[in-house]
């Protein structure tokens, strides 16, 4: 059995094993990463054989740093252990690729969707539905490109209504607000002028990973997508994707029982700044933790950053992603929609949703 871990901004660590009787047995970890003392590497794969195939990610963890400050004490290493470019974390998530406990990206064939324009509350219900619908086995992993002809704000699920949205503002710019099943910040999204995506995947694609690893991991091939484009992209904080110029995007997730994950970004097009000063009140306070002064201006690094088309970038996306994981084309099923509308009706355009968190 063979497993694989690329460690986001690291190295990739490798593991072959059996399984014998239920245990893991001879233990082989590889990689380019980095490790002193040579002799750690024996005291590693010795610290995986006989545990439980069905040991969790957390536990061979734990059972490789035990077993790495005991050698270190007992002088069974010839010095102190320095792990460069990977972690026992790094080394556990292999063992679970290799034990099929995980998945990997090559695992999957991604359904591409590009429905066309919908409404900002279906939108946001098609991720519950095509979640569940992974969850439920009807459907596979999924990548979704929104587009949306409405002037909308999406808030998210944890969000208080009144301390992110202005009402005054919501009315004189006809804005619609909805919120979403997943967490993190409000997005002001005109047509046009944000390029958005939901990913669907099961959990097994990020089986060992912590929250903060988990987008990385996810939002790995946008920053190959991006440097398509010309744009010089990295990793800020906890769920952003940021350039030289500032901010350039975020991300947010919801995790289903059922065992699939939701994640989704959206990435600042051309944005127009002051009308979205007078919709979100969240904005006006980080501006002013700035010294900001004027807000008449749009925040358009995508624009600015390629000099190329909404559409044209996100066929940049798509074609990215394709080449790098394997797809087939696809498209919402008339129950998918019908689900979603209903939806609509009963939860994501329902006041008792919207203000769930007044």
């Amino acid at each position: 059995m063979h497993g694989e871990y690329k460690v986001p901004g690291g190295k990739l660590v490798t593991v072959d094993l059996e399984v014998r009787d239920g245990s893991i047995a001879d233990v082989r970890l590889a990689g380019d990463f980095f490790l002193e003392p040579d002799d750690a590497l024996e005291v590693i794969d010795a610290a995986l054989v006989g545990l439980p195939h069905e040991t969790s990610t957390s536990e061979l963890a734990r059972a490789v740093d035990d077993a790495l400050r005991i050698a270190e004490q007992d002088g069974r290493v010839a010095g102190r252990v320095t792990m460069v470019g990977f972690d026992a974390w790094a080394v556990a998530v292999a063992v679970r690729r290799a034990l099929g406990m995980a998945t990997t990206w090559d695992d999957h064939t991604f359904e591409v969707l590009r429905p066309g324009p919908l409404p900002p509350a279906t939108l946001a219900a098609l991720d519950q539905v095509l979640t569940e619908e992974l969850a439920d086995g009807r459907r596979g992993p999924t990548l979704r490109f929104w587009d949306w002809n409405e002037r909308a704000v999406f808030i998210g699920s944890f969000q208080s209504l009144k301390n992110e949205v202005d009402p005054v503002g919501v009315r004189e710019h006809d804005v619609t607000v909805v919120r979403r099943i997943s967490g993190g910040g409000a997005m002001f999204m005109e047509a046009g002028n944000c390029v958005t995506f939901s990913l669907v995947v099961p959990a097994s694609l990020v089986d060992g990973l912590s929250f903060e690893q988990s987008y990385a991991f996810l939002d790995s091939w946008v920053l190959g997508a991006l440097q398509d484009v010309g744009v010089e992209a990295y990793f800020s904080g906890l769920n952003d994707v940021a350039s030289p110029a500032g901010k350039l995007a975020g991300s947010a997730q919801k995790r289903l029982a059922g065992g699939a994950v939701l994640h989704h970004m959206t990435m600042a097009y051309d944005i127009d700044n002051a009308k979205m000063l007078e919709v979100l009140r969240i904005g006006r306070e980080k501006l002013s933790d700035k010294g900001t002064t004027s807000a008449n201006k749009r925040v358009d690094p995508l624009r600015s950053q390629t000099g190329m088309t909404r559409d044209a970038i996100v066929d940049a996306f798509e074609a990215h992603f394709k080449a790098h994981h394997r797809t087939v084309d696809s498209a919402l099923r008339p129950d998918e929609l019908a689900r979603a509308e209903d939806l609509v009706r009963t939860k994501f355009g329902n006041p008792d949703w919207i203000n769930r968190v007044p």
